[in-house]
């Protein structure tokens, strides 16, 4: 697999003019020099996706729950009566812990989170994933890919978290259990602000990506009437 024969496949697949997604994955050495992010580290999403990449770490990630979600720092001792009292996104402290305790996180084991839009990197290695910024009718050619050659109910997943917790930990999860899942993110109300109002996360753990990869020119995305008509709304909305 290489990133410019994808590339080109995602263009005859969605536009010409459709946002090119990011690769993440953990690493030594920091793509891009990137100050602190208070709050969301959203925040500072947009480097990325405009080309000049995004590198987090411990200190870089002003947010209890981002750096819990990306494997830098242990569940602060408020996150589960935060999210429950305070922002009312569970029933219960309780309800919050099963969450987290079921996304298994694990201490990260290099420096950095990296964030890199793909038409920056020449290989999809070491990447625990691919993120899409998807409008409705993005996010309807993205599933559709994803149910082509699985049958599996979940194989497009749409998990209870904050954005990093969809993007991130569930991506890394997945990728050690070799899955087959794909997730639909950013639905946290807390996220929200920093995304475009339109605007969903879908995905693509890199356990699933090599399988999918293989399928992507079998599957409605290319040569199919339905998905032509849509492919031309993509362009023409953008």
């Amino acid at each position: 697999m290489d990133t410019q024969t994808f590339i080109s496949k995602y263009r005859q697949a969605f536009g010409e003019t459709a946002e090119l997604p990011l690769l993440f994955y953990y690493d030594n050495e920091p793509v891009a020099d990137t100050d602190k992010i208070n709050g969301c580290l959203f925040k500072g999403m947009d480097a990325a996706r405009k080309g000049k990449g995004l590198s987090l770490n411990a200190e870089t990630i002003g947010c209890g729950g981002g750096k819990l979600y990306t494997a830098f720092a242990p569940m602060p001792e408020h996150v589960p009566g935060f999210v429950s009292h305070k922002e009312r996104y569970k029933a219960s402290p309780e309800d919050v812990i099963t969450c987290i305790e079921r996304l298994d996180i694990r201490p990260a084991a290099k420096k950095y989170l990296n964030f890199i839009r793909i038409d920056r990197v020449e290989s999809f290695e070491p990447m625990e994933g691919i993120l899409f910024f998807a409008t409705p009718d993005m996010l309807s050619g993205l599933a559709t890919w994803a149910f082509f050659d699985n049958n599996a109910d979940d194989a497009v997943s749409c998990i209870f978290g904050s954005g990093c917790s969809s993007v991130v930990a569930q991506a890394v999860k997945e990728n050690r259990t070799g899955g087959r899942r794909t997730f639909i993110g950013l639905l946290d109300p807390s996220v929200r602000p920093y995304v475009e109002s339109n605007v969903l996360s879908f995905v693509i753990p890199a356990s699933r990506f090599k399988e999918m990869y293989q399928a992507m020119d079998r599957c409605c995305l290319f040569n199919t009437n339905a998905w032509s008509k849509v492919k031309e709304r993509i362009t023409n909305s953008i």
